[in-house]
């Protein structure tokens, strides 16, 4: 199961530094837009950086948020059934998760290469670049759900969230 943990260390690393440098992106073009308020110096790209920042931010924190419990879950109900049922339902839901995020991706990707015909008003991107967000949030949702699955199925872990101190 080393295999696993590699899969998982380095898609945690990554899912990581793009949430963090879509993080400092997004400070810096609001820092930008509030001083260009200040001085008067319109600066129209920056609001739309900061939009484009946040997309990329929550594509890449989507994964990490399946992972540590942060999406909505309903662990109240769940862990107080009796016997191995708290166990079967996070299975269930894992399974689900992914088989959504799966039947999903060929979809996002068709928007994704609708954005190759668009260009953003202020920055002048191609929306291709943009629209990839949406399928990198199913990338990573898929990857964390299928890993918690297989985890489950072979043992290794028990299916409740990993808080971030606990990762490999």
């Amino acid at each position: 199961m080393q295999h696993a943990d590699k899969i998982i260390h380095l898609t945690t690393r990554l899912a990581r530094w793009g949430t963090g440098l879509s993080f400092a992106i997004l400070i810096v073009a609001v820092l930008l837009q509030v001083i260009g308020r200040l001085t008067g110096l319109s600066l129209v790209w920056t609001e739309e950086l900061t939009r484009y920042a946040l997309l990329f931010m929550v594509a890449f924190g989507a994964g990490l948020a399946f992972r540590s419990g942060d999406l909505v879950n309903v662990d109240v109900v769940c862990e107080t059934l009796p016997g191995r049922a708290p166990w079967v339902l996070r299975l269930v839901a894992a399974l689900v998760t992914a088989g959504l995020a799966i039947y999903l991706l060929p979809h996002a990707w068709r928007y994704v290469s609708i954005g190759k015909m668009q260009t953003s008003p202020a920055l002048g991107l191609r929306m291709d670049f943009v629209h990839v967000t949406v399928w990198l949030l199913l990338v990573f949702v898929t990857i964390f759900a299928v890993l918690r699955v297989l985890g489950m199925l072979t043992g290794m872990e028990d299916g409740k969230p990993v808080k971030p101190d606990e990762d490999t």
